[in-house]
């Protein structure tokens, strides 16, 4: 469930702390308090449109953040997205930081689409907008195959299937050609392995013709540096370091013949004298395999030359030009046996295409199967809200052709009147049936486990009445398996609240601020008679209010 709201510099608010509860959260408050804050608020932390437009102060970073807690079934779908909830906390965070947007998972930074898919586990967020995309008959079979588990698996098999047999199709396409055609593209071919083979290219060869080259074309400066310090080191004149340190050595060399406490000193003079000897037969090795003619520069340039020619043409490295050789042997061997090559792609594609339309079939079938439950859900749950009839049903053409996704076109059909032929649902339902009809979509959905918080921005639009009432029942009724958030104008729904908040715009020192709190019991009756009577209360308002939340 969604523990904490944290919201800091956005829009009307400086900082703001939400702690929800269990069970049905209700959020209400004047019209232009800023309750469309809170919710795209949350909107952002669950990974929406972050900007600096949204910020209050441009000169500050602005920050939301949403901390849940988990239970083990949530932290096992988390580490699969290798996140780690194991003290059953979840705190996701997005601040905007100048221009760019930092997105955090228990302080671990993550990409936009990571968070996203982490949010989506934890909370559902079903804004007015939603309504909308009922009004969409693509979304329709969209919804269906969310509502159950098995189907998923069925429309990977599909998916893998389809882009198997395009590939396939794909490549006989491509493989279309007459003979002139083929002779010339065989020779294009032929011409590309052998210009690859006869540079018998070496793993790793590049690098080291680089660093050859970087050695060679340096080789002047190397031998000016060495040269100096072997004349300053060597042995090879009076006044050289070499030469003078011998003398030394053998001046020392006397001392323990007077004195036996002087030998170490004669030792420590001889090894210094041996170690500066094995520096300089050193030095002198590397001055001579620094030494490049300008024939062998040449040559290592030329060869580096070639080789990065042939990346150019087939691949960024020696490793992508040797994939590329064996796919051009592979297309060359199939042009050769172009006869043989036809006829296995034609056998692989009419293969593919019966396991395709197998792999349709079966997810069809689960499609309609899964349909028949789902609509009689949702039916069941429309009448609770109300309803003067209901007849919900899902209706499936069948595609010309298979596609990623299956062959179905499925749509919701619906009727509620008494003597009315259903419908389709996109063209027939006004907008209070459309949001009384996503309300028990997604009960329905929502039931067979899910999200664990579900957010409702105003999925009264359009009701009033009993009908209202019905909706507040419903959402009741579901916040015993999920933590609701909901934000009303409907008295009828606020009054099923366990923990009721209200969101007040106030005005100090000459500012405007958002601001919400909870509500005490005799708060929540103050805010129901509101929204029964609006300005006027009176104490009948009043006596109503308190029967509907139960109060004396």
């Amino acid at each position: 469930m969604l523990v904490n709201l944290h919201i800091s510099n956005i829009a009307l608010i400086d900082e703001l702390d939400i702690d929800f509860s269990e069970g049905m959260n209700i959020l209400t408050g004047e019209t232009g308090a800023g309750k469309s804050i809170i919710v795209g608020s949350i909107g952002i932390g669950l990974g929406g449109k972050f900007d600096r437009s949204l910020l209050r102060d441009e000169s500050k970073d602005g920050m939301v953040e949403l901390l849940f807690s988990v239970d083990d079934i949530m932290k096992e779908k988390l580490s699969a997205l290798e996140i780690d909830a194991e003290d059953g906390e979840v705190l996701i965070s997005r601040r905007l930081a100048g221009t760019r947007t930092i997105n955090r998972i228990n302080n671990m930074t993550v990409t936009a689409s990571v968070l996203k898919e982490a949010a989506g586990l934890l909370i559902n967020l079903h804004a007015q907008h939603e309504q909308r995309t009922l009004m969409k008959p693509e979304m329709h079979m969209e919804l269906l195959d969310s509502s159950d588990d098995g189907i998923a698996a069925l429309k990977e098999e599909v998916r893998r299937l389809y882009m198997e047999h395009k590939e396939v199709v794909d490549k006989l396409e491509e493989m279309q050609l007459d003979e002139a055609e083929r002779a010339k593209k065989l020779d294009f071919i032929s011409y590309e392995i052998s210009e690859i083979e006869s540079a018998c290219l070496k793993a790793g060869e590049d690098a080291e013709l680089e660093l050859q080259y970087k050695k060679a074309s340096s080789a002047r400066e190397i031998a000016e540096v060495t040269s100096e310090v072997y004349s300053i080191t060597g042995y090879d004149e009076d006044r050289s370091a070499g030469s003078q340190l011998s003398r030394a050595v053998r001046a020392i060399q006397m001392l323990p013949r007077l004195d036996k406490d002087a030998t170490e000193l004669s030792d420590m003079l001889s090894e210094i004298d041996s170690l500066l000897g094995d520096f300089n037969k050193q030095l002198k090795d590397y001055m001579n395999s620094s030494e490049y003619s300008d024939e062998e520069l040449q040559d290592i340039e030329t060869r580096l030359n070639l080789i990065n020619s042939l990346k150019v043409k087939y691949g960024r490295t020696l490793e992508d030009i040797d994939s590329t050789l064996n796919a051009l042997r592979v297309e060359q061997d199939e042009l050769i046996g172009y006869d043989d090559t036809i006829a296995s792609l034609r056998k692989k594609e009419g293969e593919l295409s019966e396991k395709l339309l197998k792999g349709a079939q079966k997810l069809s079938k689960a499609r309609r199967k899964a349909a028949d439950k789902l609509c009689k859900d949702i039916a069941d749950s429309m009448k609770e809200l109300n309803f003067n009839r209901v007849d919900f049903s899902m209706r499936f053409e069948e595609l010309e052709k298979c596609t990623a996704n299956g062959m179905d076109k499925a749509v919701f059909y619906i009727s509620t009147n008494i003597g009315e032929e259903p419908g389709p649902l996109n063209e027939i339902a006004s907008g209070g049936e459309l949001s009384r009809v996503l309300l028990s979509i997604k009960s329905a959905i929502s039931e067979k486990g899910g999200t664990p918080t579900l957010i409702f921005d105003e999925i009264d639009s359009g009701i009033s009445g009993v009908t209202a009432q019905k909706v507040g029942k419903m959402m009741k009724k579901l916040s015993g398996s999920h933590q609701i958030i909901a934000i009303t104008h409907l008295p009828q729904i606020a009054a099923e609240a366990d923990t009721a908040f209200v969101i007040e715009k106030t005005v100090e020192t000459g500012r405007t601020f958002t601001n919400i709190r909870a509500l005490s019991t005799d708060e929540r009756v103050t805010e129901i008679a509101r929204l029964l009577g609006g300005e006027n209360i009176t104490d009948s308002v009043i006596s109503a209010a308190k029967e509907m939340i139960g109060v004396q």
